[in-house]
């Protein structure tokens, strides 16, 4: 665009904006006209809606546009509430060894008030040879199998200044078939004051997203590139810089280190060559003016953020007991009215009946699978869920007893027996699949949703896979050879 339309287009715009400017001046003159030509009472009145309505507009306005306060973090569960979670994980039989353990072992670092710094970093980074550079008293157990440390190895350790530390040295991530050390290393790397992370280049996206997790624990983390030596100055720098700008916000500082270790060359002999192992000399200043710097803050100072991210640790895992715990639970549940609904059945079923006529069974396993995932329901709210459930069953019931009588005929001896056994059959899918069905949505919805509980009841019901009616088959042959038992 030209420079002469671009100023026949501001002028356009110029005196648009004036000829706007004069319309509500003019507008506002004849409004205050008519406004004083009003009696005195009106002016008043009027006055006061309008002042009104401005102090409500500047309310509003100042609502809406008001710098909003970010929320503080909710801490995942104190001490006491894990301890309490705990104590109800007991009491269901539930093995909680593991976390008692963990919490004996925070009160005991606690006690000892020594500092601990974890060697975190993928597989072969030179995590054992940073542990030998700092303590070169240490040997760490290493597999064979690319130099990795298959455990957790606790080392002392002084700096130059003489302050002590304790050194841990976790198993490597991305490891093959490496998922129990990585959670160890995981585990370890929250139990330490401060994190060490080893790199030997450019993060990568998954080391990219360790370091983010790490700095979410508010530790001292220091970013160190191993194995420096191999770069040449500028390289080195640019890859200082690319850690810089992958790290800004997250680690404290990013430094460049040589651990050291074993360097294997050849060397030409008159005779021939031969290939020889050396030590590298391990250079290592920067790490240790940092780490003397974390251990003067004292042990005792960052004992907080470190109790913080043991007990984020401690909430997951116990939510995991959990979860797994009322899993099982309720699968005992399930099983349990779908036998007591099969003994119903055997003991009074008329062909042609509703298919949910044990409504008071229903209803029971309802109040025990509520209770089981801490979700009250009221008795309204079971009768509608039941009354949704029924309505399914009757538009479902010939698909129902079409699968019942399919099953039974996979077994010699059951489906000879008669309408009875095949209606106590179908008891047992229905009792399966609605406990199952709210079982699952109590444990993800934490409330009694009856049109999702509806929705995976429906799809329950439908699925006729050979483990689960197999599995039904059997529940149905032990309560028939029961009864049969308990009458003779």
């Amino acid at each position: 665009m030209s420079l002469r339309i671009r100023l026949l287009l501001a002028a356009i715009a110029t005196l648009a904006l004036i000829w706007l400017l004069f319309a509500v001046i003019e507008r506002a003159l004849a409004l205050l006209q008519r406004y004083l030509a009003l009696p005195l009472t009106m002016q008043v009145l009027l006055g006061l809606v309008l002042f009104a309505f401005l102090i409500c507009s500047l309310i509003l306005l100042w609502w809406l546009l008001r710098p909003r306060r970010r929320q503080r973090a909710k801490k995942p569960g104190d001490r006491a509430d894990i301890e309490r979670r705990l104590g109800r994980l007991r009491e269901r039989q539930a093995d909680t060894s593991a976390l008692d353990t963990e919490l004996a072992e925070l009160d005991r670092r606690r006690q000892v008030g020594r500092l601990y710094v974890a060697l975190f970093g993928e597989i072969s980074t030179g995590k054992s040879a940073l542990l030998r550079a700092l303590a070169p008293h240490a040997l760490a157990p290493s597999d064979v199998r690319g130099g990795t440390t298959r455990q957790v190895t606790h080392v002392d350790a002084t700096l130059p200044d003489g302050q002590p530390l304790i050194l841990a040295d976790v198993p490597g991530s991305r490891e093959a078939d490496g998922e129990v050390h990585e959670q160890l290393a995981r585990q370890e790397a929250l139990r330490a004051h401060a994190v060490v992370y080893l790199c030997a280049g450019d993060l990568t996206r998954g080391q990219a997203g360790e370091v983010r997790w790490l700095s979410e624990f508010g530790k001292p983390l220091i970013v160190a590139l191993n194995k420096a030596d191999q770069w040449q100055a500028p390289e080195r720098e640019l890859l200082l810089q690319r850690l810089h700008q992958q790290t800004a916000g997250l680690a404290m500082a990013v430094v460049a280190i040589s651990a050291g270790g074993t360097e294997r060359f050849e060397r030409l002999l008159p005779d021939g060559s031969e290939y020889v192992e050396r030590q590298r000399k391990p250079s290592i200043s920067p790490l240790l003016a940092l780490l003397a710097q974390i251990a003067a803050t004292g042990a005792d100072v960052l004992e907080p953020s470190r109790e913080n991210a043991v007990l984020a640790g401690l909430h997951e895992s116990t939510g995991e007991l959990e979860r797994t715990t009322q899993a099982a639970a309720a699968e005992r549940v399930v099983r349990k009215y779908a036998r007591r609904a099969v003994v119903g059945a055997l003991a009074a079923v008329a062909p042609g009946s509703d298919l949910i006529i044990q409504g008071a069974l229903a209803a029971t396993l309802t109040r025990e699978l509520a209770a089981l995932y801490d979700v009250r329901v009221t008795d309204v709210q079971i009768e509608d869920f039941l009354r949704q459930a029924r309505l399914t069953l009757r538009s479902g019931s010939s698909i129902v007893l079409a699968i019942a009588g399919n099953a039974l005929k996979a077994f010699p001896g059951l489906g000879t027996l008669g309408g009875g056994v095949l209606h106590a059959f179908a008891y047992a899918l229905i009792f399966d699949s609605m406990g199952r069905a709210l079982a699952a949505s109590l444990a993800e919805r934490k409330s009694l949703d009856q049109a999702d509980a509806g929705d995976r009841l429906k799809t329950l019901l439908a699925d006729a896979g050979s483990g689960r009616l197999r599995q039904l088959a059997t529940l149905t042959a032990e309560a028939i050879r029961e009864r049969g038992e308990s009458k003779d």
